[in-house]
């Protein structure tokens, strides 16, 4: 006895395919959307609670083609906690502006450490 198979078997029927098709497609489609740039989140941080003084550190000696971030409190979600300086290579024509609180109100603002001109 010879069985025949068909060759719409469940997993190759014209529906199954299309739908193949259309998720291909609204896959494509979003990777389509996506940039290769670098994204950059910007994180507000304005809390209630003033930072502590800045702690009084000797900065390391200079190093070359480097700049010395000072030391600055940062703000964890329940507390200031004290983050120690580091090293930022140095962008000719720029300066730094160190991490720092700024009273806004009754509020402070955490300003992120940056280079200006």
């Amino acid at each position: 006895m010879t069985q025949r198979i068909s060759s719409s078997t469940p997993n190759n029927t014209p529906a199954r395919r299309l739908a193949l098709a259309a998720m291909l497609a609204l896959t494509m489609g979003a990777f389509a959307g996506v940039h290769t740039t670098t994204a950059q989140a910007a994180v507000i941080v304005d809390v209630d609670v003033a930072p502590p003084a800045p702690r009084v550190v000797v900065a390391p000696a200079p190093r070359a083609g480097f700049v010395w971030a000072p030391g600055y409190w940062n703000w964890n979600g329940r507390a200031h906690v004290w983050h120690d300086g580091y090293w930022v290579r140095e962008r000719a024509g720029y300066h730094w502006v160190a991490d720092a609180w700024v009273p806004r109100g009754p509020h402070y603002h955490f300003q992120r450490g940056h280079w200006e001109r």
